[in-house]
C-alpha cells in the first residue's frame, strides 16, 4: 500500500509539473483543475476485452452506417421507421448543411467515445460520444510516468502495452487524409482539453494549429507558417464544436472558424475529424435506438447491451416513466459532461410533479433509464492508508480508417463522492489507468 501510495502522489506531482490539467470555463471565469490519479487500475482479463472488442467494434460500424444513411438522400432507416424522421431532424446535432457530403472513405465516427460500465452480470453501454470524444491522453500520459516510478510493475505482469493509441490516430489520418500535412485543430487554451490537443499532436507528430493559423484558398486548407510559405493541409483533426467550425456556414459570429473550410470539405479536398454532423448520432434520444439500427443494418444480434432506457415520446414509456419516476434516472438529451442527470429517488413529491409536467411538455427532450448498480472500484483514500469503493465508468476509444481498431486501454473514471453515481471529470471526477490483461 505504501508504494502505491508514493506512485499515486509521484504520477499527481508530475501531472502537476506538466500541466496536465482540465480547464473549465463557465460563466465568464476560467479555472484549471488537476484531474486527479488513483494508482490501483482497473483490470481487464484478455477474454473480457475480447467480447468488448467485438462489441464495440459492431456498434462503431452501426453508428457509422446510420450516419452514411441519414446524411444521403434515401434515408432507409428513416423510411422503413425504424427510427422516427422527427427524432433525427429535430436532434440538435443533426446539420441539415451536411447532406449530400461523403466523407473520406465513408467513414463519419473515425474516433468513437463509447462509455460503458459494468454491472454484476454484464457490461453496460451508457452513452456514445462521436463528435468530439476526448480522454485518451491522460491514461496515455499515466501510464508513460507509471512506468517511470514503476517499472518492474509493467515487466512482472501481463499488461498489453497501451502506447500504441497515438499510432492509430496516425495511421488513420493517413487513411484519410486528401493531400498534404494532418493537423490538430484547437480552439485555444481555455478549452477544457487544451492539454490533450497539444499532446496528441505531438505524439501524432500532426501539427497543433489554432483557427488563424488555417486558411482556405480556391476550396484548398492550407497552414500559414511564420515564413508566409503555406503547407497543404490534407487531414484537420478537429477539436471543436460543429458549431463554431465555419462562421460562412453555422454560427456567423464564430471567431474560432476557419472560413469556407466546409466548402473544402464537400468538394473532397480535406478531410475533418470527426466529420461535422456526427452529433445526430451523439444525441442520448438516438441511443435508444442504437441495438435497432445494429439489426437493420447487419442483421446481427447486439453483443453489448444499453441500459433499459424509456423514451417518453412513446406513449407506453411515458406511462412508465410517469409511474416509476421515482426510481429512474431522467437525463436531458441537449446536456453533457454529467450535467442535466436527475435521479428521481433524490427528489422531494413537489419536484417530482414539476419533472413530470416538464417531461410531458417536451418528451424529446429526455429519456429515462433504470438506474444500473454498476460495480465500485476500490480507491485509495485521501490519506492513503486504506481503500475505499466508488463507481467507475470507462471510455473505450474506436478509431476507424482502412479498418477498424479498438484500443487496448481506456479512459476509467471515477466518482470521489461515495454518494455520487456521476463520473465526469467536470464534475470533479478521478481517473485510473486501465490495464488489459494477455492471456
Amino acid at each position: 500500500m505504501e508504494l502505491i501510495r508514493e506512485e499515486r502522489e509521484r504520477v499527481n506531482e508530475t501531472l502537476d509539473r506538466y500541466g496536465v490539467k482540465f480547464s473549465l470555463y463557465k460563466n465568464g471565469k476560467f479555472t484549471e483543475q488537476l484531474f486527479p490519479f488513483d494508482a490501483i487500475p482497473r483490470v481487464i482479463e484478455a477474454e473480457a476485452f475480447e467480447k468488448l472488442e467485438k462489441g464495440l467494434v459492431q456498434r462503431a460500424y452501426a453508428l457509422n452506417l446510420f450516419l452514411a444513411d441519414i446524411y444521403s438522400e434515401k434515408g432507409y432507416i428513416l423510411r422503413d421507421k425504424v427510427v422516427p424522421e422527427e427524432f433525427v431532424y429535430n436532434a440538435p446535432g443533426f446539420l441539415p448543411q451536411c447532406r449530400g457530403i461523403k466523407p473520406p472513405l465513408n467513414i463519419y465516427n473515425r474516433i468513437s467515445g463509447i462509455d460503458l460500465v459494468e454491472a454484476p452480470d454484464d457490461w453496460y453501454i451508457l452513452e456514445d460520444n462521436l463528435r468530439v470524444p476526448s480522454g485518451a491522453s491522460y491514461p496515455m500520459i499515466a501510464r508513460e510516468i507509471t512506468r517511470r516510478v514503476s517499472p518492474e510493475t509493467f515487466e512482472q505482469n501481463r499488461i498489453v502495452d497501451n502506447r500504441n493509441y497515438a499510432n492509430l490516430l496516425s495511421k488513420m489520418f493517413e487513411d484519410v487524409n486528401c493531400g498534404g500535412i494532418s493537423v490538430v485543430l484547437t480552439p485555444g487554451r481555455y478549452n477544457s482539453a487544451f492539454f490533450e490537443h497539444s499532446y496528441l499532436a505531438e505524439q501524432t507528430g500532426a501539427v497543433l494549429a489554432f483557427p488563424e493559423d488555417l486558411e482556405v484558398v480556391d476550396d484548398v486548407v492550407y497552414l500559414k507558417t511564420f515564413n508566409s510559405r503555406h503547407q497543404r493541409v490534407g487531414a484537420v483533426y478537429r477539436r471543436l464544436s460543429d458549431d463554431y467550425m465555419d462562421p460562412m456556414v453555422f454560427v456567423q459570429n464564430s471567431v474560432i472558424g476557419v472560413p469556407h473550410i466546409m466548402e473544402a470539405y464537400r468538394k473532397g479536398n480535406v478531410a475533418i475529424i470527426n466529420a461535422p454532423g456526427n452529433g445526430a448520432a451523439n444525441d442520448k434520444g438516438i441511443y435508444y435506438f442504437v441495438p435497432a439500427m445494429i439489426k437493420y443494418y447487419l442483421g446481427e444480434e447486439p453483443i453489448l447491451k444499453n441500459a433499459p432506457t424509456y423514451v417518453p415520446y412513446y406513449e407506453k414509456d411515458m406511462n412508465y416513466i410517469m409511474e416509476n419516476i421515482e426510481k429512474l434516472v431522467i437525463k436531458d438529451v441537449s446536456e453533457a459532461g454529467g450535467y442535466g442527470v436527475i435521479f428521481g429517488r433524490d427528489l422531494t413529491k413537489e419536484k417530482l410533479a414539476e419533472l413530470k409536467d416538464i417531461i410531458n411538455d417536451n418528451p424529446r427532450r429526455f429519456i429515462a433509464q433504470e438506474i444500473i448498480e454498476f460495480l465500485d472500484l476500490q480507491v485509495l483514500d485521501d490519506d492513503g492508508v486504506g481503500t475505499v469503493p466508488r463507481k467507475a465508468d470507462l471510455r473505450a476509444f474506436v478509431v476507424q480508417g482502412k479498418d477498424i481498431k479498438v484500443w487496448k486501454s481506456g479512459l476509467t473514471r471515477f466518482s470521489r463522492n461515495p454518494d455520487s453515481f456521476v463520473v465526469n471529470s467536470s464534475q470533479g471526477g478521478g481517473f485510473k489507468d486501465t490495464w488489459i490483461m494477455y492471456r
